[in-house]
């Protein structure tokens, strides 16, 4: 994957300013770029989150029961 430092706002993903995106604590966001799909994404989770100087992740395992996915198509 590529780790990409998020540029202006914290509030979306994407580049909408020259300043480094700060979260309201003060913490820089670091989007991962993946190329392929991740195969254990519990996994990849608890990897994440035991890095040195990660506070947390956007990977939400065992939070939902159903995902909708929304696009020029209609939802899915």
């Amino acid at each position: 994957c590529k780790a990409v430092l998020r540029m202006g706002s914290s509030s979306n993903n994407k580049v909408d300013g020259d300043e480094i995106a700060v979260t309201d604590n003060g913490n820089y966001i670091v989007d991962l770029h993946f190329t392929e799909a991740i195969k254990n994404v519990p996994k990849m989770a608890a990897d994440l989150k035991a890095l040195c100087g990660v506070v947390d992740h956007g990977l939400f395992c065992g939070m939902t029961t159903a995902v909708l996915c929304a696009g020029a198509d209609g939802v899915t």
